[in-house]
């Protein structure tokens, strides 16, 4: 005789839920599915090829890495822009940090996100002519000079307990350990520990965070669009009457809801148990628009990412507070029908 398979939480009334909650527990963590070995690319992915582009041109505009001169260099980024990224990789700052020193060091206030603008708009059209209005050459010029006399100056020996952010092997003597490690070329140790204080592709993540979670969210659209369901989309800090931190989703809208949604896809548990806590607080502004004689709305999760899968009892709080109606991006097909979603349904 077969093993009785399972079911999952919102095929069940809430009370079975109550009664073994460890069962739907095990149910969810089942079809959690982590996401965080792939990452999209975005608009404003810098394939190598590109990127060694830049760093031929940057290469050649100053001599072999031997003289970081602002007017050449400036030249060479107007002409290939993708070597600004280059050079940026070399100060090892973040568009803000170099905006921020940049500021402190000149008469130009180059704020961090006209730095950001500039990054991006780079990284989005990496190979084509720059045409600046003159805020944009001036802050340019700024930066490339920061740049220059930062890479020029190298590192002072650091008292115990701190290391400076340019104490690397490429740029720790200056032009000259640049100059070299270009021709010599890097031994893996180096690199390998160069990478372990980084974290591989850690700004290419920070770039793409919102377009990691939007995953989930376009798939819950099209789940709601193709049903015909009429639905509201929140924005991120939006103010929504009755709640005081507005839901991903709201159906049919925000002057009669029958339904929140909340989405999130995390690889952290602290992240996720702080989604854990926003779907519980949304439980208790259901309750008490009961106790007001309103009438209440249901709460939908729908998660992703191992960040969901550490804590048991944090998805036992969830599953508790949704009473079932938890769904994971493999049992999305089934949001429609197992939710108070289906009423809306117009196809």
């Amino acid at each position: 005789m077969g093993q009785e398979t399972i079911p999952f939480p919102f095929e069940v009334p809430p009370s079975r839920i109550q009664q073994e909650p460890e069962v739907f527990v095990s149910s969810i963590f089942s079809c959690l599915e982590s996401e965080f070995m792939t990452l999209p690319k975005g608009s404003a992915f810098v394939e190598y090829e590109v990127f060694h582009k830049g760093y031929e041109a940057l290469k050649q505009g100053t001599d072999g890495f031997a003289a970081f001169l602002p007017d050449p260099i400036i030249a060479v980024i107007r002409d290939t822009p993708i070597s600004f990224v280059v050079l940026r990789s070399i100060l090892g700052f973040t568009p803000s940090e170099w905006a921020y020193l940049t500021t402190q060091e000149t008469a130009i206030a180059v704020s961090q996100g006209a730095a950001r603008s500039m990054d991006r708009k780079v990284r989005e059209h990496p190979c084509r002519p720059m045409r600046l209005q003159p805020a944009g050459q001036q802050r340019l010029e700024a930066l490339v000079q920061t740049a220059c006399r930062i890479i020029a100056a190298g590192v002072d020996d650091q008292g115990h307990g701190t290391l400076h952010r340019m104490d690397k092997a490429d740029t720790r003597s200056g032009t000259e350990g640049i100059r070299s490690l270009s021709q010599l070329g890097v031994p893996y140790a180096v690199l390998l520990y160069e990478r372990f204080l980084g974290r591989p592709f850690a700004g290419h993540r920070d770039s793409v965070s919102e377009l990691v979670g939007d995953t989930l969210e376009v798939a819950i659209e099209k789940m709601l669009a193709d049903a015909g369901v009429s639905y509201r989309k929140t924005k991120r800090a939006e103010r929504i009457r009755g709640f005081d931190q507005a839901p991903d989703f709201v159906v049919p809208d925000e002057f009669r809801p029958k339904a929140v949604i909340e989405a999130k896809v995390t690889e952290d548990d602290g992240t996720a148990r702080d989604k854990v806590t926003r779907i519980q607080h949304l439980a208790e502004v259901r309750r008490q628009w009961q106790a007001q004689g309103k009438e209440p709305f249901q709460v939908i999760a729908c998660i992703s990412g191992r960040g969901f899968a550490v804590r048991r009892e944090d998805m036992k709080k969830m599953l508790l507070a949704t009473e079932g109606k938890v769904f994971t991006l493999k049992t999305l097909p089934a949001l429609i029908e197992h939710t108070v979603l289906r009423e809306f349904a117009s196809r």
